[in-house]
């Protein structure tokens, strides 16, 4: 979940590795540091909290030394060790001759540290990664072996996941990159090599990338670069052109990237269904899993895996499957699945979902689900990242790049790819009359433009929210296709505003959660229009008749709610198939008000990481 950033070339490395810092802020924000290169010395500066708070620290310093050509920098979500000057990377080795960056948990940092202790080493941070610095700067002194030896060395004594970039102060023209279960990308240019976690701080160097596969390592060494495994195996790596464009990394005048997300959905919903389908015609075509297709028409049962908002993506696709598709569908957690034994048949299809393509539980039950024999389809918005590469197949939804910690234009996203593979599933099983798929698809089709004017409510949701910036608690009830968004919603305003909120089935209230409901709880229903519209409402009057608040996402023109809520935010009318598509956007606006009006720091909020790559 931490960021890395590595340049060297011919430019001045300081403003290229600040800038990518602040690009991978979203990755971790709790400390950040540099180590650069520099004429018979590594220069070190780190600091507590964001990038900002370092970028001040080394202007301030008088002696501060920033050229150089080589160097590696960390932005940092804190495992071992609390955010801290001293726990904040780079760490170098106590003979101050190597410097590492490290995304990852090491497993055995215990034993390995103890030994190295043994020998004399001292230690000054509490982290795991300051053991791979000593580590190699021990194999370097003990076996005379060259400095990529070296690291190469180190990694087979390591057990855990990790990304890490080192330099050393005695080959100081050289960069050891290295992978396993934490993502790193190196950028290709002119004479000059660029590394990170993920693309964002390269796009504006080059668009000629080489993601690194588990278990192997990068040279970077007189400007020439050697792929090679743990295992020291020669790779010839495959060079691949970035789609990403620079403009998508920047706010574009708003004033927050979840707020330019938020709007961006209309165009990213388009995308993720432009040129997949017809409803003219009455087809869905998903060239990703087209070699494997015949496994997804004879599946018995679809297997669903993610975490967070793309869990709760999977359940509404639950819902797509077994409703449209008559197809059983169980969604699980992959954080729990992947330490279950779980039952799996050869003719099970498994779906795993993953905004970044890195989320190491998702991996993890990924890898599992193969070892027994299953055929894996992925979902995923990054190009190249780890998911996408480990499954049998896939769809990528094209929402573009996700800055925001909270997720919102990738959820609705997934469920654009989620149904129209269900739609593909129901034209082979012809589930529905072909007449009823093209009608859902023309609903599909005018989903952005519902998405856009569902946008308009924006003004009224932050007056809301005015309402509420002070209360401690909100439940979120749903029924049907509202269910999965009453956790969504419940999960955005704990994510960002740091409110406690539940979502819960809207009849479940009855068996507990009605015993909170008072005059201070707000409970914030998702009523729209469907066949589940009068349960829905008899779920609002028991609220009411215990004095709580409503807050109602409603079809728009429904007079009879209006009645019944203290406050109510219209949706375009649409089928139930397709309310998570509209329902989810003011739930999203109330989540971003709610944090704005409460001073949060709504892009990176505390504790939080976008891309979850540790356990």
């Amino acid at each position: 979940m931490c960021g890395i950033v590595g340049y060297i070339g011919k430019k001045e490395a300081w403003p290229i590795l600040i800038k990518g810092l602040e690009r991978l802020e979203y990755r971790g924000y709790d400390s950040a540091g540099v180590a650069l290169m520099n004429p018979g010395e590594i220069l070190v500066y780190k600091k507590k909290g964001k990038v900002s708070e370092l970028s001040k620290f080394v202007k301030n310093k008088s002696d501060k030394n920033i050229g150089g050509t080589v160097g590696i920098a960390h932005t940092r979500w804190a495992t071992h060790g609390e955010p801290s000057d001293v726990n904040a990377h780079p760490h170098l080795s106590m003979g101050g001759n190597i410097a590492v960056v490290h995304n990852g948990i090491i497993e055995n940092y215990l034993s390995i540290k103890k030994v190295l202790i043994e020998k004399g080493y001292k230690f000054k941070s509490d982290t795991d990664t300051e053991v791979i610095s000593n580590l190699i700067e021990d194999i370097v002194k003990s076996t005379k072996v060259s400095f990529d030896e070296a690291v190469r060395l180190a990694l087979l004594e390591v057990v855990g996941a990790y990304a890490i970039a080192v330099l050393s102060k005695d080959d100081p023209e050289t960069i050891v990159i290295a992978k396993k279960g934490s993502p790193v990308v190196i950028g290709i240019g002119d004479g000059e090599y660029f590394i990170a976690s993920d693309a964002t701080p390269i796009i504006e160097y080059t668009d000629k990338v080489i993601y690194l596969d588990d278990n192997e390592m990068a040279i970077i060494k007189n400007k020439k670069l050697v792929v090679k495994t743990i295992g020291n195996e020669i790779k010839n790596p495959y060079i691949q052109k970035l789609e990403m464009k620079i403009e998508e990394l920047e706010k574009g005048g708003f004033p927050h990237f979840m707020l330019k997300e938020i709007y961006e959905q209309p165009r990213s919903i388009k995308d993720s269904m432009r040129g997949r389908e017809s409803a003219k015609d009455g087809v869905v075509k998903l060239g990703g899993i087209e070699s494997f297709q015949d496994k997804f028409f004879n599946a018995k049962r679809i297997i669903i895996l993610a975490c967070g908002t793309s869990w709760h993506a999977g359940l509404e696709a639950k819902y797509f499957f077994e409703e449209i598709s008559k197809t059983p569908t169980i969604v699980e957690y992959a954080s729990e699945f992947r330490y279950r034994n779980p039952v799996i048949y050869p003719n099970d299809l498994v779906i795993v979902i993953s905004q970044s393509g890195e989320t190491a539980d998702t991996l993890a039950a990924l890898n599992l689900v193969k070892e027994k024999g299953a055929t894996v389809f992925g979902v995923c918005n990054v190009v190249g990242s780890s998911i996408p590469r480990a499954t049998d197949a896939g769809v990528y939804t094209h929402a573009g790049p996700e800055i925001g910690v909270a997720s919102t234009k990738a959820f609705t996203a997934q469920l654009t790819v989620l149904l129209l593979m269900c739609l593909l599933l129901v034209n082979k099983k012809e589930t529905l009359n072909k007449k009823e798929i093209k009608k859902l698809l023309e609903e599909l089709e005018n989903i952005p433009e519902k998405v856009e004017k569902t946008l308009l409510c924006n003004e009224k949701v932050k007056k809301i929210a005015e309402k509420f910036k002070n209360i401690k608690n909100f439940i979120y009830l749903g029924r049907g296709y509202g269910f999965p968004l009453a956790l969504e919603g419940a999960l955005k305003v704990k994510e960002i505003s740091y409110i406690h909120a539940e979502g819960y089935p809207a009849a479940e209230m009855k068996h507990g959660p009605i015993a909170l409901v008072d005059e201070n709880m707000p409970v914030v229903f998702i009523a729209n229009r469907g066949k589940l519209y009068e349960k829905v409402v008899s779920n609002m009057m028991e609220v009411k008749a215990r004095k709580g608040v409503v807050i109602a996402i409603i079809t728009e023109g429904d007079e009879n709610i209006k009645k019944i809520a203290d406050f109510w935010i219209e949706i375009p009318e649409t089928s139930d198939v397709l309310v998570p598509f509209v329902a989810s956007i003011p739930l999203q606006l109330l989540a971003y008000h709610l944090a704005s009006l409460r001073g949060c720091d709504i892009d990176k909020p505390r504790n939080l990481a976008k891309s979850v790559t540790v356990e």
